[in-house]
């Protein structure tokens, strides 16, 4: 091996059998020792050298840069939801029970100022800010549609929004009277823009289109 000199037996080795007799057996013994010290250390030596192949993984991970060791996924991103032509984040989601009102309020001022119109795609909602958008999507079907927020309710235990006529007609459940959704905030809507409505894209599986 690589900086071992090489193993030479001991001169007394030689006179093992000079006289084509044997020695007795502790002289022999003597002999080999140096030997066997020899060969012990060679093995030693051997054990300390380095092999290929062989590094142990507390090693590598010692001597592998930083860059090197895999980094977390990073968070997924946030949904994005198509209004009007922009892309708007979801910045909050909230499941329950959805109803919706319509003929008696129609005409009357909702909780910010405007006017409640039941043709419109409008909801009320307990703490959403006024005015506000949000996609509800009905659990069972799919179906969705984007809503302005521009009203407080609704104000019966166990309901989380309260929707137009015309929101309730899109997402299918007027009859029904009640549908389990999904509310989606998408932040606040223009203040003035009270006709925004009538440019929010329904969702895949919407309902009929809004009875007059």
């Amino acid at each position: 091996m690589d900086g071992l000199a090489p193993v030479r037996a001991p001169a007394s080795l030689a006179r093992l059998d000079v006289s084509g007799s044997l020695r007795s057996l502790p002289s022999i013994l003597r002999d080999l020792r140096p030997l066997a010290i020899l060969a012990a250390l060679a093995s030693l030596q051997a054990c300390a050298s380095p092999q290929a192949g062989d590094a142990g993984g507390a090693a590598i991970a010692a001597a592998a840069p930083a860059s090197a060791v895999p980094a977390r996924p990073a968070a997924s991103t946030p949904g994005l939801v198509e209004v009007a032509g922009a892309h708007l984040p979801v910045q909050a989601t909230q499941e329950g029970t959805a109803s919706w009102y319509g003929a008696r309020f129609h005409g009357r001022l909702t909780a910010n100022g405007e006017i409640f119109d039941k043709h419109e795609l409008t909801a009320a909602h307990p703490t959403l800010d006024l005015p506000s958008l949000a996609r509800v999507t009905r659990l069972d079907t799919g179906a969705s549609v984007v809503v302005r927020v521009n009203d407080r309710g609704p104000f019966i235990e166990g309901r989380v929004i309260d929707l137009s006529r015309a929101a309730a007609d899109a997402l299918d459940f007027v009859d029904e009277g009640l549908a389990e959704v999904r509310i989606e905030a998408l932040g606040p809507a223009e203040p003035e823009d009270r006709a925004a409505v009538s440019r929010i894209v329904r969702g895949p599986g919407a309902g009929r289109a809004a009875r007059p």
